[in-house]
């Protein structure tokens, strides 16, 4: 792992070059590291447990977005500046998958 100065060109660059390299943000300091390799990574069955939930919750928060009924029913309830899809998100994981 890698940091780079504050004058480098690569300052402030985030994400991945061709799953070689990866760049990360960390309060303003950017730090170069090697593509993680999870080819013999095991997900546990709690985890594909909350990915399955988890990939139910974002199906459901793109139905609301795109329901203009829907929508404008969940930004009414939002303070100003809150964001829709999240707030779907989170009702969806709250009630543990049933809305």
């Amino acid at each position: 792992m890698a940091r780079l100065s504050k004058n480098s060109l690569m300052q402030g660059l985030r994400g991945s070059i061709g799953k070689q390299l990866v760049f990360k943000t960390y309060n303003d300091k950017t730090v170069v590291s090697r593509y993680p390799d999870m080819s013999g990574i095991v997900p546990t069955q709690k985890q594909k447990e909350s990915r399955s939930l988890f990939k139910q919750a974002v199906n459901y928060a793109r139905t609301i977005i795109l329901d203009p009924e829907a929508r404008l029913a969940y930004a009414a309830k939002l303070p100003k500046g809150k964001s829709v899809y999240h707030a779907a998100l989170q009702a969806f994981m709250k009630k543990g998958g049933v809305v």
